[in-house]
C-alpha cells in the first residue's frame, strides 16, 4: 500500500513542478525594463491566412537593453507584424523603417515598476494556489486510502510528506518572486 502513497507523492511533485514552470513562463512575460524576446511570445500575425507566432515568420533579436528588432523573412510581412504588435496591446509602439521593425522599451517609472511587481505578485499567488490545490487533492487521496484500509501511521506519514513537498515549492515561489522584484525595481 505504501507504493500508492509513493505514486501520490510523485504525482504531486510532478504537478507542482508544472506549476513552477508555468509561473516562470508568466513571469518572463512581465518586462522589467530590459528588452527580451519573450515579450513577443503569444503575439501572432496572419501568415497566408493562418495565425502564426511572430518568431516563426521573422528573426527577433535584442539590439541593446532597450531595443528589440524584428526582421521578417518576407518584406510583405512588415505591416502585418506591425499590426499584430499593435493589436496585442503589449505597451510598445513598433517603428517600421521598411527593412525591419524596432521596438523601443521606455524606461520604467516608479509607478509602473510597482504595477509590474503587483502583477508578478499576483502570478506568484496563482502559483501558490495551484500548489496548495495539488496538496489538498493529494491529502484527500491519502485519506480515501486510509478509509479503504491503509494504516493510520502510513497515512499520517504520507500527509506529512505532502506538506513538506508543498512547503518546499511555496518557498521556491517566494524565492522566484524575490528575484523578480529585484529585477523589476532595479534602475
Amino acid at each position: 500500500m505504501s507504493d500508492t502513497i509513493e505514486s501520490i507523492l510523485s504525482e504531486a511533485q510532478s504537478g507542482m513542478k508544472k506549476r513552477m514552470a508555468h509561473l516562470d513562463v508568466e513571469l518572463s512575460r512581465i518586462r522589467a525594463g530590459k528588452a527580451s524576446v519573450s515579450i513577443l511570445d503569444g503575439v501572432v500575425a496572419e501568415y497566408y491566412g493562418n495565425p502564426t507566432p511572430i518568431s516563426q515568420v521573422a528573426n527577433i533579436s535584442v539590439m541593446d537593453a532597450r531595443t528589440i528588432t524584428i526582421q521578417p523573412w518576407e518584406k510583405n510581412m512588415l505591416s502585418v507584424i506591425e499590426r499584430a504588435i499593435m493589436a496585442a496591446n503589449i505597451g510598445l509602439t513598433p517603428q517600421n523603417d521598411g527593412v525591419q521593425i524596432r521596438l523601443f522599451l521606455p524606461p520604467l517609472t516608479e509607478e509602473r515598476r510597482r504595477e509590474l511587481f503587483k502583477r508578478a505578485t499576483a502570478e506568484g499567488e496563482n502559483g501558490k494556489v495551484g500548489i496548495r490545490t495539488i496538496r489538498r487533492d493529494s491529502i484527500e487521496q491519502i485519506k480515501k486510502l486510509q478509509k479503504d484500509g491503509l494504516s493510520e501511521d502510513l497515512a499520517k506519514g504520507g500527509e506529512k510528506s505532502v506538506q513538506e513537498l508543498t512547503d518546499k515549492f511555496i518557498l521556491e515561489v517566494d524565492n522566484v518572486l524575490a528575484a523578480k522584484e529585484k529585477e523589476i525595481m532595479e534602475i
